[in-house]
């Protein structure tokens, strides 16, 4: 019988998210001819890091990055004299990871990082981030970090050289808090915004000094073009981390444990669906989905009229739940209206006297 296990499945993955948010991983790119002999490292430890694999520069880069403590950095290791990154792309392409952070990128690069990034999410439906250097991306993939002039002792860090820095942290914050207002204890000194609040409403996620740390200002992606499907809260870094997750986690256990071994009829796709809803049930109670929204998981009806037209059915003679019921093939249409919980970050205070 189907429904207790996927259920079960389903509400772990619920129980679980945000131990598992904050565990997330990060992917790196550097270049290095010190040790030929690989391609990728993965570290899980910052005291796995063999001096002798890295220049003293790359390995503090890893360092930095663990600072946030993912749960694991992947290393894409290439050649000094590569003229692009198309290669370790390639191999990061079928990897499980959270945020991209390529510390030695130079700006005729970006470009094309932000594109693939882009074309990855919105073409082939991954949930990659990545943290570049002064990049209008306007993107929700796509955290546009723009302080420079990032002194830490004697080293004085360019952007993006500290965007593994950035990394590390969103990888490495559970959904119990955003991004806002993180400290970076070992940072002495920035270049200052000169508009801080301007250069968030623009979408770059920035550094602060409140004179006391430096700090991030808030917790936002480069996103600054709203539309029906992504509105506002889609600038939030953390509201992202939430859909991603959510898109994760469905279609992981859609795919683990439905496609091949379950026959689509109507009971079966109503059974997925209770499992979902049950799996939103337990995102509620860890507060990462608002509880007094209806968050909900449903047949998509238009969907499946369009097509059922497509196969020249006359659906205008159907009753909806006669639609709902009809055989799809091996295609399963469904949607969900959801609302993220986010963090407080701002205040208004009137004090009457």
């Amino acid at each position: 019988m189907g429904l207790p296990e996927i259920l079960i499945e389903f509400k772990t993955q619920g129980t679980t998210a945000i131990q598992r948010s904050a565990r997330g991983i990060v992917a790196l790119i550097l270049k290095d001819d010190t040790n030929a002999t690989f391609d990728t490292k993965v570290y899980t430890e910052i005291d796995e890091i063999d001096a002798n694999d890295w220049t003293a520069t790359n390995k503090d880069y890893i360092e930095k990055t663990f600072l946030g403590i993912p749960s694991k950095v992947i290393v894409e290791r290439i050649a000094t004299a590569a003229t692009d990154y198309n290669t370790a792309l390639g191999r990061l392409k079928n990897k499980k990871w959270n945020y991209l952070a390529i510390p030695g990128l130079q700006t005729a690069d970006v470009t094309n990082i932000a594109t693939w990034i882009k074309t990855e999410r919105d073409n082939n439906k991954k949930t990659f981030k990545a943290v570049l250097p002064n990049h209008t991306g306007d993107h929700e993939g796509i955290i546009n970090f723009a302080t420079d002039n990032i002194k830490v002792g004697e080293t004085t860090y360019t952007t993006a050289e500290y965007c593994c820095r950035i990394a590390g942290i969103l990888a490495g914050l559970p959904f119990s808090r955003s991004s806002t207002y993180y400290a970076l204890t070992e940072v002495e000194s920035i270049t200052e915004s000169v508009d801080p609040s301007g250069d968030i409403d623009a979408g770059k996620l920035i550094l602060i000094n409140d004179g006391e740390k430096i700090k991030i200002g808030r917790g936002v992606n480069s996103l600054t073009t709203t539309t029906a499907t992504k509105g506002e809260e889609f600038k939030k870094i953390k509201i992202v981390e939430g859909v991603d997750l959510v898109r994760d986690d469905i279609r992981d256990t859609f795919d683990s444990e439905y496609v091949g071994k379950v026959v689509n009829i109507y009971d079966n796709k109503v059974l997925f669906l209770a499992a979902v809803n049950a799996y939103f049930g337990e995102l509620e109670r860890i507060d990462v989905l608002d509880s007094s929204y209806d968050n909900k998981a449903e047949i998509d009806i238009i969907a499946q009229k369009l097509y059922l037209q497509g196969k020249g059915i006359d659906i205008n003679s159907l009753k909806e739940q006669e639609i709902k019921e009809y055989n799809t093939g091996s295609k399963v249409f469904a949607k969900a209206q959801v609302k993220f919980s986010d963090a407080m970050e701002d205040l208004s205070f009137t004090v009457f006297m």
